[in-house]
């Protein structure tokens, strides 16, 4: 009886230990077969990832698949991460003379053209802005555009083709929870630094300077620190599928919470910041707006806007004239009984500013939206056609 239970046993581990060296066989293989599909198609923009590994089957055998992969990643896509240092001047709020400040974070090469994509805060009033690439030679940098909602930016610096590695973008909407993932910057001004994690969470919030949030957020525990900020975040296929924002820390340093804005919303973002140097978003034409328990309340629309055609109404000022005497008395008063309580937007309830803006934001210019309000007691339906910024 013993005998059979240690054969079984025995049997149990082989399996699961072959299990496993099948299934680090197969992620290596699906890498080997992603290169060479990447291969075969050539002249696409963005780092393939073609085996930058130069090692016979002997040294192969001392490292693990895992470890393969992780050579594979930063040899292919480390000459495509800049380090970027700004510097600036800081008003002292007591004495009439500047400080200068200096900053620095990380970025990645876009295209041939000399595109560099980071974070807006790493650049955001800057006087100077420098970029070092993977070969130390160091170049100034110019703003293209900036998106402050996104927080992102991007660059551009005059340097040789040869000098430029674009990292292509990959699909952030595939990313899994415990998908492993790779992030590559300049912490503490180390440059290239390479470092390892999983997926934590999808879809996190993150709030902004303005009283926003920045939705989608990926959150990982791959170690990045003060610098990171802006650089690339990979998937074992070395495409970019996020980029490095933030850390959530008591301390100012890794505690193994990391954020990232996702590819595919640098991807939407990036060439209207090229073509347009900002981000045109749909506008409906409310300019102000009060939160009440039962919706946002209208308080003043654009003159001739998208809103006020449609015949949404807000605030009235009422004008009252009282004589007393010889005198007479000029006053005015805010009416709210005829404003517009808005409830939803295309079937959406809203809550917030922020739901109202996400929402109405994720259309373009020209859009037409069903802007659902009580107006005299009664749930009314009006379409409003989007303007633009």
């Amino acid at each position: 009886m013993k005998q059979t239970i240690w054969i079984a046993f025995f049997a149990a581990a082989f399996g699961a230990a072959f299990g496993v060296f099948i299934a680090q066989d197969r992620a290596v293989s699906r890498v080997s077969a992603q290169q060479t599909k990447e291969n075969s198609a050539g002249g696409q923009a963005g780092i393939s990832v073609a085996s930058t590994l130069k090692l016979d089957p002997t040294e192969q055998s001392q490292y693990t698949a895992e470890e393969l992969v992780n050579f594979n990643v930063y040899d292919s896509t480390n000459r495509g991460v800049v380090h970027i240092t700004t510097r600036s001047a800081r008003t002292s709020a007591f004495l009439l003379f500047e400080t200068p400040t200096e900053g620095a974070g990380s970025g990645s090469v876009l295209d041939k053209d000399g595109h560099i994509l980071t974070n807006n805060h790493v650049v955001r009033g800057a006087r100077e802005i420098y970029v070092r690439l993977y070969n130390g030679e160091e170049y100034p940098a110019g703003v293209v555009g900036s998106d402050e909602l996104n927080d992102l930016a991007v660059l551009r610096i005059e340097a040789p083709d040869d000098f430029l590695h674009p990292i292509a973008f990959g699909d952030s909407a595939a990313l899994r929870v415990g998908q492993k993932i790779h992030a590559i910057g300049n912490p503490f001004g180390l440059e290239r630094t390479y470092t390892v994690g999983i997926v934590s969470s999808l879809n996190r919030q993150l709030p902004t300077a303005d009283r926003r949030t920045m939705k989608s957020i990926v959150q990982i525990d791959a170690a990045i620190n003060p610098g990171n900020s802006g650089g690339p975040l990979l998937n074992n296929q070395g495409e970019m599928v996020g980029v490095n924002v933030a850390i959530a820390s008591k301390v100012g340093e890794s505690s193994g919470v990391g954020f990232a804005i996702p590819a595919n919303t640098a991807r939407r973002v990036v060439p209207q910041l090229i073509e347009n140097g900002r981000v045109i978003r749909p506008d409906i034409g409310i300019t102000r707006v009060y939160k009440t328990e039962d919706g946002l309340l209208i308080a003043t629309v654009a003159p001739e806007g998208p809103a006020d055609r449609a015949g949404l109404k807000g605030f009235k000022l009422v004008k009252t004239r009282t004589q007393r005497g010889p005198f007479i008395y000029e006053q005015t008063r805010v009416d709210q009984s005829q404003a517009d309580l808005i409830v939803a937007i295309d079937g959406q309830a809203v809550n917030n500013v922020d739901q109202f803006m996400t929402i109405i934001e994720s259309g373009k210019p020209g859009d037409e939206v069903v802007v659902t309000v009580i107006r005299d007691n009664q749930r009314e339906d009006v379409k409003v056609v989007l303007g633009g910024e």
